[in-house]
């Protein structure tokens, strides 16, 4: 599912149970020594993910262990970002010379707990969300608008790793497009910073929901590249639906 998201270059790989068989590190081990079993399950299977995608980009197999913050830790040139919820686990990987940061999320198509979606939106949010529940109560917006925003934070971190506070739920805006399946994430303060010097103040990113699922992904390019084009795109498309690389940006 994942992988209808993501431009070229982008390599994804998704489980949705846990059968896929993955002897973990001893480093990896260590991590979840304490662990209950289901959080063993998703953790093995999420790293089963990781390598697979690795694995298609050239890597060997190596441990990918949680950093000081929790986000993942990848091989040196190579950025990336896993998730998992109930029935879905999933990583995706590119080069950093291609791509300067990433961030996939996947959540149950179901509500939020009640009293969390006031906590994560700015006003104009709950307006967007209450409205387009309104119109389409099939898709969970509140749960997606949860998910872009994780999605958002996982692209966001690497790319500013020592500011503290971290970045807040309510410090990114995010407009939906829910006929082209593309949402938009307006940074309401300082955004993190490129290794050119230009300042991200916003990210792009797409939706889907099948499956139970709602999946978010975000990506920006290093540089820009016709090659990132997404697979299938065409010169005659309105560029908010082709994979048009900006320099800030990635246009799904």
């Amino acid at each position: 599912m994942i992988e209808a998201l993501l431009p070229c270059g982008i390599i994804s790989s998704e489980a949705f149970d846990d059968s896929r068989p993955c002897a973990l590190f001893l480093a990896e081990e260590a991590v979840i020594s304490g662990a209950v079993e289901k959080r063993r399950r998703e953790f093995t299977t999420a790293r089963w993910c990781a390598r697979d995608a690795l694995g298609h980009l050239g890597y060997p197999p190596v441990p990918v262990l949680p950093g000081a913050k929790g986000a993942p830790v990848w091989p040196s040139g190579v950025v990336g970002s896993i998730t998992h919820c109930a029935g879905y686990r999933a990583a995706a990987v590119a080069r950093a010379d291609d791509v300067a940061t990433l961030g996939i999320d996947a959540e149950p198509n179901k509500p939020l707990p009640s009293g969390v979606l006031e906590v994560i939106t700015v006003d104009e949010e709950l307006r967007r969300v209450t409205d387009l529940l309104r119109r389409d109560p099939s898709v969970r917006w509140d749960r997606l608008l949860f998910s872009a925003k994780e999605s958002v934070y996982k692209a966001w971190f690497p790319l500013a790793p020592l500011r503290e506070p971290r970045l807040d739920f309510t410090e990114a805006s995010i407009t939906f497009d829910p006929v082209w399946g593309g949402f938009q994430a307006r940074l309401l303060g300082e955004g993190p910073r490129l290794s050119d010097g230009v300042e991200l103040t916003e990210f792009s990113g797409r939706w889907l929901v099948g499956r139970g699922l709602v999946i978010t992904a975000v990506a920006v390019v290093a540089a820009p590249s016709d090659a990132w084009d997404t697979p299938g795109s065409s010169d005659d498309r309105d560029p908010a639906s082709r994979g048009v690389a900006e320099r800030q940006s990635i246009r799904f």
